[in-house]
């Protein structure tokens, strides 16, 4: 059962990063459509149990070391190939991401300029790609308890101190920008950008555990619990959106609000799934193309870090607007070829038998 929970705690760290953990993704995704936005967090949490399930037991299957293998594997050749070019893409790309928004964190809470926090950032994610893949695992489950108790408190004082009632809310949360045109594209949207954002290092996590049911349940479990915490997330900012609307880190506002000393609380937290979403993806992004924990791959490892760092100063909220629609459009190619892995691996066995 432990490992189960490791394995489920893994895998919402790999998926909430900065833009979820600070409520960017979840206010641009979900509440911007008002009470749609919760028959949007339904849809979202179906699709994250199932695909997180496909995703470990594949790796555990294939004792997946890298994405590549188990990619080409259920998507074929020639579909492996875009498949394979997106997630490459959407690595690096989330990695960067992640980055800029460890400076935003550090920009609005303490007023340091947004370099200071990226720095940081950049440091601590080369110093843990010199470590074990089950290192790398536990140290990023670990954070994810802290952020889902901090979570359910602002769901909490949210709901219990809103001033007006949801119909009422609804115009200011339906007024809110996003790139997404219907809540039902914006819920397949969301999915198919997070298991492009997850899919490499939740294979790689599968891959390290030997026992196939162990990994399938921890994903499955995880997935569920990133669809609660879009939920929660969701209430607690539709809320209170009269009070975040044009803040980059609306949930940060929120705790900002209850107290100062749980704001600054909250920003580690935040800094923590930041640091857990960027580390994975820059992780599975050098063990795409090298062998970690090698001289060759230690190299390719800061020149990937240093070229991330100077990318990041395109700044977070334009980055979360633009990217994650696009690598959620791609994406798709990934969740057809996972919803259709158990049939295209029974055909391969039975064919193999013949």
């Amino acid at each position: 059962m432990w490992k189960i929970l490791q394995i489920a705690s893994a895998f919402v760290g790999i998926i909430v990063g900065a833009g979820f953990a600070s409520g960017q993704e979840v206010l641009q995704y979900f509440t911007s459509f008002g009470h749609l936005g919760t028959a949007a967090a339904i849809v979202a949490t179906a699709l994250f149990a199932y695909l997180g399930m496909m995703l470990t037991m594949l790796g555990s299957r294939t004792r997946a070391i890298s994405h590549k293998t188990v990619i080409y594997q259920i998507s074929g050749r020639y579909l492996g190939v875009v498949v394979d070019y997106v997630i490459i893409f959407t690595l690096f790309g989330v990695g960067v991401v992640m980055i800029a928004g460890a400076g935003s964190i550090l920009d609005q809470q303490f007023g340091f300029p947004p370099y200071v926090g990226s720095i940081i950032m950049t440091l601590l994610m080369g110093m843990t790609l010199m470590l074990k893949v089950d290192k790398v695992v536990g140290l990023i489950g670990s954070i994810t308890p802290f952020l889902i108790l901090a979570l359910v408190l602002i769901c909490g004082y949210s709901l219990l101190t809103m001033e007006r009632t949801f119909a009422e809310l609804a115009p200011i949360a339906e007024g809110v920008k996003s790139t997404l045109p219907h809540w039902f594209v914006s819920a397949v949207n969301y999915v198919s950008f997070n298991i492009a954002v997850g899919a490499a290092m939740s294979l790689v996590m599968g891959g390290a555990q030997i026992n196939e049911k162990v990994a399938k349940w921890g994903g499955l479990l995880g997935g569920v619990a990133i669809g609660v915490l879009i939920m929660i997330s969701h209430l607690a900012m539709f809320s209170q959106i009269d009070n975040i609307v044009g803040y980059p880190l609306p949930l940060l506002k929120i705790i900002d609000g209850i107290s100062p000393i749980l704001a600054t609380a909250m920003s580690f937290v935040l800094f923590g799934m930041i640091f857990s979403t960027g580390a994975s993806m820059f992780y599975a992004f050098v063990a795409r193309f090298v062998t970690m924990r090698t001289p060759t791959g230690n190299r390719f490892s800061i020149a990937t870090l240093v070229i991330g760092f100077i990318a990041s100063f395109a700044g977070f909220t334009k980055l979360v607007a633009f990217f994650y629609p696009l690598i959620g459009y791609l994406g798709l190619f990934l969740v057809f070829a996972l919803i259709f892995a158990p049939f295209k691996l029974k055909r391969d066995a039975r064919l193999a038998k013949e």
